[in-house]
């Protein structure tokens, strides 16, 4: 991966991005994305979107969200320890005797999620996973005063653990999930800005905010946006390691290429023309079937507006919502290059349509 690229996504990923409180890793990814585009702008709720090509036709949207999963505090006792609710999937079980971040308006707080002794654990019972009310965070404080001067109920909080390379083109990071999707987004803009291809589409790349708690950000930008067709980047599971049931989960591996995803909220000539345009690229593609939703923002923009063509590109992740999610660089480098190959493959005012 070139440098200032490499180096785009290890400020974008340490950079805290905790749903509902997006507005530093936006800031990062809008310092970097406004030197290929047009136009940027930003909405009420921090949705960030980056242009080119404006009033091309047809209009395409690229989109990554911004949000990592986290915490926020929720209680703080007599003792100051510190009591949290979850926003998006947190695992309690992984979550305890972690080093911790609270964000406040005053500065971070740094400290650490408690975890009782073995040697003071009863053993006369099977113990089982905590539940998130169950953790209590210590920050050091004396006592409930000195941690309200401290922190405030609401402050978002996250984990502490970064990027860091591995080998074999691995990366590990606490949040890869979705900073990789608003990366690759970015650097399609990118590929289109200093390429040679004539571009026909408005192109419009966007970093949009709070899809671990609902989907929220892509159904107002969406909306606001209104795209002729739609490309959502975002991680999938990759169960190439051990106890995952390839029968349940699917064959995906990290080091194998990018996944497309077939079914439900999936255009099918959609998904034909990112088929065709890998063909021609030689990008190597993985195939996930799905059933009722993605999981992911294609499944709220698909349906705005009456129907928008969406295709999802998503890149294989081990150990997803944990503080060490395994990718692969290579994987990683080639989904900007399959979106900026679809901008580059559609003709001014072409529209996609199931055929019938």
């Amino acid at each position: 991966m070139r440098e200032p690229s490499l180096n785009f996504l290890r400020t974008l990923v340490n950079t805290p991005s905790p749903v509902g409180h997006e507005v530093r890793g936006q800031r990062v990814w809008l310092d970097y994305v406004s030197q290929f585009a047009e136009e940027t702008f930003s909405d009420a709720y921090g949705n960030c979107v980056a242009v080119l090509n404006k009033g091309g036709t047809p209009r395409l949207m690229l989109a990554g969200h911004a949000d990592e999963i986290a915490m926020a505090v929720n209680y703080i006792d007599a003792d100051g320890f510190i009591y949290v609710r979850k926003m998006g999937g947190v695992d309690p079980a992984i979550t305890k005797a972690q080093r911790v971040t609270i964000h406040t308006h005053k500065g971070p707080v740094r400290g650490v999620v408690g975890n009782v002794a073995p040697h003071l654990m009863k053993d006369d019972k099977e113990p089982k996973p905590p539940k998130i009310h169950d953790l209590f965070i210590d920050i050091g404080a004396a006592d409930k005063k000195e941690a309200r001067k401290l922190v405030e109920i609401g402050d978002p909080i996250t984990l502490v653990d970064e990027f860091e390379l591995l080998r074999n083109d691995l990366a590990v990071a606490r949040a890869f999930d979705n900073r990789i999707g608003t990366f690759a987004v970015a650097e399609a803009l990118r590929l289109l800005k200093t390429g040679k291809g004539r571009l026909q589409a408005e192109v419009c790349a966007v970093s949009n905010v709070q899809e671990e708690v609902g989907l929220l950000g892509a159904r107002q930008i969406a909306y606001s946006l209104k795209p002729d067709v739609a490309l959502v980047v975002d991680v999938t599971h990759a169960t190439d390691y051990p106890t995952v049931n390839k029968a349940q989960h699917g064959n995906v591996k990290i080091g194998r290429g990018p996944a497309l995803t077939h079914g439900g909220c999936n255009h099918p000539e959609v998904v034909r023309r990112l088929e065709a345009v890998a063909k021609a690229r030689k990008i190597a593609l993985q195939h996930e079937a799905m059933s009722a939703t993605s999981g992911t923002d294609t499944d709220v923009i698909f349906w705005t507006r009456g129907g928008i063509p969406s295709g999802l590109v998503s890149l294989p992740n081990r150990y997803m919502h944990s503080p060490v999610e395994i990718v692969n660089l290579k994987d990683l480098e080639q989904i900007p290059e399959l979106l900026a190959g679809f901008a580059l493959s559609l003709k001014a005012g072409e529209e996609f349509k199931v055929r019938i």
